[in-house]
């Protein structure tokens, strides 16, 4: 059903979810240097550790996921927002302050509780979406972020010069505006005729929330593509900081101007592109096209031997972000309207346990084949693990589609 301000209501959760990620986007180059500081390490060694760091924040966003959805689903999406935007901004403030290690993987504890958000913002947008404008409407999250990181970390590269607490202390700034927006301007988009009487409590933990799926074949087909789709992605978003320092030397601006770029491709692609090569190749043949852009764009920074050769590669792989809201347009259009926040729950617990996996694994790999004893001198090797990944969730996806075909037009 479409909504009254419909136009409006996208506008403003645009807007939450953009100056949340800046938010995030302001600390992630300067957070090598906060593991050298605090651990006394080595990069190689700092990058084994902030797997771990990121494993602790996803294990939370796994874990509270499924609760924030059916939370949302009970009394509406937008007070859960509100209250885990409140909750980010006072925990970039701790990060700010960690004394030690473990002071600072119990902020990232709190961060992964609190960025649970995203599982009702995207509900949010099921909510106010069409069936046939869902694919387009998620890729607007895309655009969110791909705007967020253009911004977030050239802030943060710049301002790290003036120290590695200031990046985090803007994004607690940054958050805390976003709640103060959110609690004056962002509309409730679930009507109370819409909402769950009760929690189910099976239903509103990770696994329960996964095996409720089996209601809906169509959507629990698409689990395992998606989980080796994000297992993937993390061999960049886990080892990009650390690997072009390693491999280029890097400085925090530089890390701060290419994560810019990303995001410029991103919000390009995902905010403008999606909608017209759906519209011009339809959803199958834009989720496998995605796909193999990219795997292309994985190997490509996995060999890469000049600096330039990563900023030139982040196009085609960027290019690869059309499958990802298509995917998940085409899931959500085959539950009910009743179950979208339990279902954007389940994929961000999804997502999250990738997440949980993903970071360690990738920055072992790039930890084993850079430290002191390599098992080869190969620092693009997690690039070139997530390609393999990356062609597995293909052909997983490609068999799923033929099984489905046709396509389903709506819930």
């Amino acid at each position: 059903m479409l909504k009254r301000n419909y136009k409006a209501s996208l506008g403003f959760i645009f807007v939450t979810i953009l100056v949340d990620v800046i938010g995030i986007g302001i600390i992630i180059p300067v957070l090598p240097a906060l593991i050298e500081k605090l651990s006394g390490e080595g990069l190689s060694e700092a990058s084994r550790i902030g797997g771990w760091l990121m494993f602790a924040f996803a294990i939370m966003q796994f874990l509270f996921a499924p609760l924030l959805g059916a939370l949302s689903d009970k009394f509406g999406r937008r007070p859960i927002i509100l209250i885990a935007l409140f909750g980010l901004g006072i925990d970039y403030i701790f990060h700010a302050y960690a004394p030690t290690l473990g002071w600072l993987f119990v902020g990232r504890v709190l961060a992964g509780i609190s960025g649970a958000s995203f599982t009702v913002a995207t509900a949010y947008i099921a909510d106010i979406s069409t069936p046939e404008k869902k694919a387009q409407n998620f890729g607007i999250v895309g655009a969110a972020f791909g705007l967020g990181f253009i911004i977030g970390p050239v802030i943060g590269g710049l301002a790290a010069k003036w120290g590695v607490q200031v990046p985090f202390l803007i994004a607690a700034a940054l958050s805390l505006v976003n709640f103060v927006y959110g609690f004056f301007i962002l509309p409730e988009s679930l009507q109370p005729e819409n909402r769950q009487s009760t929690i189910d409590w099976k239903k509103a933990n990770p696994i329960g929330s996964i095996l409720k799926l089996k209601k809906y074949p169509i959507a629990l087909g698409f689990i395992v593509p998606l989980f080796l789709i994000y297992i993937a992605g993390h061999s960049v978003q886990s080892t990009w900081t650390f690997y072009t320092m390693y491999r280029f030397n890097w400085t925090e601006a530089t890390v701060g101007l290419s994560l810019a770029l990303v995001g410029l491709v991103v919000a390009i692609v995902q905010g403008g592109l999606v909608k017209y090569i759906v519209r011009k190749l339809g959803e199958e043949k834009t989720i496998v096209v995605g796909m193999l852009f990219w795997t292309l764009g994985l190997i490509l920074f996995a060999t890469a031997f000049e600096s330039w050769m990563m900023f030139a590669y982040i196009l085609p792989y960027c290019l690869g972000g059309v499958a990802g809201p298509t995917l998940q347009g085409l899931i959500s259009n085959v539950v009910p309207n009743n179950f979208q926040g339990q279902l954007q729950g389940t994929i961000t617990s999804v997502i999250s346990l990738t997440s949980i996996a993903g970071p360690p694994l990738m920055t072992y790999v790039f930890y084993r084949f850079t430290g002191d004893d390599p098992i080869l001198n190969f620092s693009g090797a997690p690039f070139a693990a997530g390609a393999v990944f990356m062609v597995t969730a293909l052909i997983l996806t490609r068999w799923r589609l033929k099984k489905m075909r046709p396509l389903p037009k709506a819930a």
